[in-house]
């Protein structure tokens, strides 16, 4: 009971001038699903990921707002929904629309924080800006690198599956013959860690972002070895699938790009390859942390900017709004909570939304979050995973260009996914994820389910009249 107790004195948001201020420790993974041991993946290998989560909180029903890189960073980085930002695409900055916006380093930066960037937190094109500051925002940061590896470097050997596509949104991969340290997802970790040596005596808000298992899927030659091709699987044929799905939801056209299933498997060993890379850089920079003796004081987060579908649905990538895109990785170690076993927090089955992630770490810091952001903190279900939050996700998508543009809206509960495209006149979806896990039933025509339907109608206009 009394260590439970201190748990919670802990868990107590400082005040701005409290001694010593707590550090933030913010890893950024692209394009990283939930396929990861800490979510019961049965073949994913990512050990340094699964012992932060157990040493902390694993958001189950975590959701991106937009599930494209630049939209969904911007969203989350500044504390606004994308219809607040107006960023739909890579190309635009936030600051053409929002010059004055505070963003979540730069409110630590304002406050005194050393405040640094390794790698990609806001947009890079990968692997064409890899090396650059991309489409980065200089007022949210003291320092900012900008490593560059192998990976780049060695395009050319590159396997390209889709040769159609330009590498970065196609299926492809290369097993490097070299060690981590030459890829850039090492140099990003390398960076941090002397970046937390530098740091170790003064308050920091580090943002650490690494690129894999952003396509293409590079990663030494050991990390390939960890999935035998035998052993991966892939879903079969989508066409039963799709028949109830409307055409504005598939963004992978023709299903699976019309691959055979071998290139499918290769393409997958090649991300779970990806993974396993990222997650080995991660646990360097985890135990930097712990060697420093900087554990105890740092608020880590680890978060993907959306979720990444592998062939479910014949779908590959984001810029969808089923669940497998929807979805995303979310973890929060604070310091001062118990981990699962000796009774402290463990995963919580709460929906909650990447914009939550501002407000959240701005009050456990003491700093109190900018009152344009839309999130809302999530240090209560930091003290208590099952506390009661009846708050649904959003997220929203575009299709077409130009004057045929229009936009896909979903709203998702902890047991619903309701889905609109161009407000309904382009297609319904609804998915009990009770029953259906995988959402391969729409139920939107169903009248056995009209009146969910209805309700859900509801809270996802609310949200868009609102423009959340």
């Amino acid at each position: 009971m009394k260590l439970r107790l201190l748990a919670l004195l802990l868990l107590l948001p400082l005040t701005a001038s409290a001694q010593p201020r707590m550090n933030v420790l913010f890893i950024s993974v692209d394009d990283l699903n939930n396929a990861l041991g800490a979510y019961g993946h049965p073949v994913v290998q990512s050990p340094h990921i699964d012992r932060l989560a157990a040493t902390g909180v694993r958001f189950d029903r975590a959701y991106n707002q937009f599930p494209l890189c630049s939209p969904s960073r911007t969203s989350l980085m500044t504390g606004l929904r994308p219809d607040s930002t107006r960023v739909y695409d890579l190309h635009k900055h936030f600051r053409d629309d929002l010059p004055e916006v505070v963003t979540l380093p730069q409110l630590f930066r304002n406050h005194g924080y050393r405040v640094a960037r390794v790698g990609k937190i806001y947009h890079f094109g990968v692997p064409g800006q890899i090396g650059t500051n991309g489409l980065d925002d200089s007022l949210s940061w003291e320092q900012r690198f900008n490593p560059i590896g192998r990976d780049k470097v060695a395009e050319e050997t590159i396997t390209n599956v889709t040769p159609k596509r330009g590498l970065g949104s196609a299926l492809s991969w290369r097993e490097d013959p070299g060690p981590d340290e030459d890829q850039t997802d090492g140099k990003v970790a390398t960076e941090a860690i002397r970046l937390l040596e530098q740091y170790r005596n003064e308050p920091f808000f580090l943002a650490v972002g690494f690129y894999r298992p952003h396509t293409p899927y590079v990663a030494p030659k050991k990390y390939f070895d960890l999935y035998p091709l035998e052993k991966i699987s892939v879903p079969g044929d989508p066409t039963a699938d799709l028949a109830d799905v409307p055409e504005a939801a598939q963004w992978t056209k023709p299903a699976n790009w019309g691959l055979p299933e071998l290139e499918r498997r290769q393409a997958v060993r090649a991300y779970f390859a990806a993974v396993s890379f990222m997650d080995a850089q991660v646990g360097r920079v985890l135990d930097a942390l712990e060697r420093l003796g900087l554990a105890d004081n740092t608020l880590v987060v680890l978060w993907s900017d959306h979720g990444y579908l592998l062939g479910e649905h014949g779908q590959w990538m984001k810029m969808s709004l089923f669940e497998q895109s929807a979805r995303v990785p979310l973890l929060i170690r604070a310091p001062g909570l118990l981990p699962p076993a000796e009774g402290g927090p463990g995963a919580s089955p709460r929906v909650v939304e990447l914009l939550d992630l501002y407000p959240t770490i701005a009050e456990w810091a003491g700093l109190g979050a900018p009152p344009h952001v839309a999130g809302r903190s999530l240090l209560p279900l930091l003290r208590d995973p099952e506390a009661p939050w009846p708050h649904p996700a959003y997220t929203q998508v575009t299709r077409g260009s130009g004057a045929n543009a229009f936009m896909g809206r979903t709203v998702r509960d902890e047991r619903w996914r309701y889905t609109e495209w161009d407000e309904g006149r382009a297609g319904i979806e609804l998915y009990d994820h009770q029953a259906d896990p995988q959402e391969l039933t729409n139920l939107a025509s169903d009248p056995r389910y009209a009146e969910t339907a209805a309700r859900m109608r509801r809270l996802l206009r609310a949200a868009s009249s609102a423009r959340l």
